[in-house]
């Protein structure tokens, strides 16, 4: 592994860069594996967030001012600076000051950093105990936080508002249950009693100002909040050139969303009726739903499942398909606490491997049945050749890549891009040949040409066009778009439901999966021409992986710079 303690240049800019950010970030760094910061938690306030925008512009004054030494630190540099540069802008539009959503805001991270810590000895959980007594503080900053946000005119929709503060009362255990914390700490065994006194006291409190922050959101912000859920173009801009990497034509991605999403109906057409012949996608997918070849019951059994399924393909991939080392081969499947938002997601491993990547699912918690045929190019998506085989060969590449490329470089369009780009693949390389696990891949791709639509359409309040079949004319609005995915898509209704209130606070997110994979496929294609008989796709995408995450446009530079 190589020294990169000796690196200078842009290469120690953007490594000591990565350090100064996990002393200010805590919460990030837990979720980055870098380790040093467990007892502490984010400062969320004003003054927080103006501590790490200030980091931010130091470095980039920096790398501004420093010539690359060579090829490598030419990526570098145009990485960071898109990347980096982005946090300032948002910085300084107020919006991160505001930022509150169902699925990925400091509200969520906060609480999800304590899924990602160790719990083995009586030593972590008094980590853990100091790190849970700091909760209430931190909520705090981050209450005063969306005040001054407020205050400048930067409040998160109504919708969201209302959303979050039941996820928080869920957290707190207001809705009959027991809470997440105190759940939390119920798994401290062996440890000394005084230990297990202090941990109770602990989540008490972070439960008590969970609530709090939840009678907040519904007393005090809320009434500030605006009704209206889209954005509008100029703030959409910003956030759609954050999640891809890319000074997208909106207009275009749009259209083009609508003849991608009629191009996969007709592919789905074709599957449904091998397997029904003539039945409407609904009738299909409930006939899958019943057929007990695609059930397992239990959520243990679905986190069984899910394992089964990963380890069999980072087996069958490995080596054949692709370069996957010792330390990638290692790939945890568990059921996410309840309280979030419904569907899978995956955490990297830590910088040295001693945290695995791990793929979660969150479920209803009073479900007991699950659809395996949905699900298989989930697994695929958010495990292998998807977002772990893509994260953890970057975090991997210490050799090649400073801190920042390897551990704070994702970028929705290249990576959720690549995930979907990997579902197609497995179906490419023989391991959907099921027609029920087919058309599950087939609806999941469709689900995200509809997300195009859907999320350019709602926030942006563009028409609909003549000739798709749907409210033509009309303009969109959450109850179209509502309408729109449980009709035209055969997605799980809970999991519907869930997706617009995502959309609605996450503007320009959920385009980044189809936009990147557009892309992807168009690289490839590009080398293939290039390289004609020697095009070898094993090396393509062995290569591409290894350069790190990034934005699309620097991707598409960095792609079309292969040989």
């Amino acid at each position: 592994m190589a020294d990169t303690s000796a690196r200078t240049g842009v290469h120690e800019i953007c490594d000591r860069f990565v350090d100064d950010f996990a002393a200010a970030h805590p919460v990030a760094a837990t979720e980055l594996g870098i380790t040093g910061y467990e007892d502490q938690l984010t400062d969320y306030s004003p003054e927080g967030h103006a501590a790490r925008a200030a980091l931010a512009k130091r470095a980039l004054r920096a790398i501004g001012e420093t010539e690359p030494a060579d090829e490598s630190e030419r990526a570098a540099k145009a990485v960071f600076t898109e990347r980096v540069g982005l946090d300032v802008e948002l910085h300084e539009a107020g919006l991160d000051l505001a930022q509150l959503n169902v699925i990925a805001s400091p509200v969520q991270e906060l609480r999800m950093a304590f899924d990602l810590m160790p719990t083995e000895t009586a030593e972590q959980w008094s980590v853990i105990n100091a790190r849970l007594a700091k909760v209430p503080d931190a909520l705090d900053g981050l209450r005063a936080s969306f005040l001054a946000a407020a205050d400048a005119g930067q409040v998160a929709a109504l919708r969201q508002i209302a959303k979050v503060a039941e996820q928080a009362e869920e957290w707190a255990g207001l809705n009959g249950g027991e809470g997440f914390f105190r759940r939390f700490v119920a798994g401290a065994n062996g440890v000394p009693e005084s230990l297990r006194a202090e941990l109770d006291k602990s989540a008490h409190g972070a439960q008590q100002a969970y609530a709090e922050l939840a009678g907040f959101l519904r007393a005090e912000l809320a009434p500030k909040a605006p009704s209206k859920d889209a954005v509008g173009v100029d703030v959409y801009r910003l956030w759609s050139r954050y999640f891809t990497g890319a000074a997208l034509d909106l207009r275009e991605a749009y259209e083009w969303g609508w003849e991608e999403f009629s191009r996969l109906e007709t592919e789905m057409r074709e599957v449904a009726d091998r397997i029904k012949p003539g039945a409407p996608f609904a009738e299909v997918a409930a006939a899958l739903d019943a057929d007990e070849r695609y059930q397992v019951r239990g959520q243990q059994a679905l986190a069984a499942w899910m394992q089964e399924l990963s380890d069999a393909a980072l087996q069958s991939l490995r080596d054949k398909h692709f370069d996957i080392p010792d330390r990638v081969m290692a790939l945890e499947c568990k059921i996410a606490p309840p309280g979030g938002t419904v569907g899978a997601y995956y955490t990297g491993p830590s910088e040295d491997f001693t945290r695995p990547g791990r793929m979660w699912w969150s479920v209803p918690a009073d479900r007991e049945v699950f659809p395996t045929w949905r699900e298989v190019s989930t697994v695929y998506h958010e495990g292998v050749p998807g977002h772990h085989l893509q994260i953890a060969t970057a975090v991997h590449q210490s050799g090649t890549l400073n801190k920042f490329q390897r551990m704070l470089s994702f970028t929705s369009g290249h990576g959720e891009g690549w995930a979907l780009y990997a579902e197609r693949l497995m179906q490419d390389l023989g391991f959907l040949a099921d027609d029920g696990n087919l058309l599950g891949m087939l609806d999941s791709q469709l689900f995200r040409a509809a997300r195009v639509i859907v999320d350019l359409g709602m926030h942006l309040e563009l028409e609909i066009p003549a000739g798709t079949g749907f409210h033509e004319g009309e303009r969109w609005t959450p109850e179209l778009g509502l309408e729109f995915m449980l009709t035209r898509t055969i997605t799980d209704a809970d999991h519907v439901h869930d997706e617009i209130d995502r959309y609605l606070g996450w503007p320009g997110q959920a385009p980044s999966y189809k936009l990147g994979e557009r892309l992807w496929l168009a690289a490839r294609e590009d080398a293939r021409r290039r390289q004609g008989e020697s095009f070898d796709i094993k090396d393509f995408h062995t290569r591409a992986l290894r350069l790190g995450g990034m934005g699309l446009d620097t991707l598409r530079e960095q792609l079309a710079d292969l040989p």
